[in-house]
């Protein structure tokens, strides 16, 4: 079995989210995903709308999803890699070269962002609209 791991926020999940988790299936027959624990979260100066415990219920029900754990720290990638035997490392490709160091580990790719849509732009939005009433 080929396994394949990512990570994120996953909050307001939106079409952006669901393109890369379904192109980082095909990559293998097991897609774990690292989502950031509320208390990373604060260390990185963000915050999600959702708990932690919420959004893993939501990635828990993608149908491309078959495990999802917490990510506590930047460091703890390559742990994860040995630890759950992954094979391919996915990552937006935002995030281009950054990983690099786990290619002696496992394979790394850099997919494309769904253009157009993210979190940030979702929550500006929101925000924007609130303003104006």
């Amino acid at each position: 079995m080929k396994k394949v791991i990512t990570y994120g926020t996953f909050d307001l999940l939106h079409t952006g989210h669901i393109n890369i988790l379904r192109r980082a299936k095909e990559y293998g027959d097991y897609l774990i995903v690292a989502i950031s624990s509320d208390e990373f979260n604060a260390i990185k100066g963000k915050k999600a709308y959702y708990t932690f415990e919420q959004r893993k219920m939501i990635l828990e029900a993608i149908r491309y999803v078959d495990e999802v754990i917490p990510e506590h720290t930047w460091e703890q990638k390559v742990e994860d890699v040995l630890k759950h035997e992954v094979d391919v490392f996915v990552m937006g490709d935002d995030w281009t070269g950054k990983f690099d160091f786990l290619k002696e580990h496992c394979e790394v790719v850099y997919l494309p962002r769904t253009v157009g849509i993210s979190t940030t732009k979702i929550k500006e939005d929101l925000n924007a609209a609130t303003a104006i009433k």
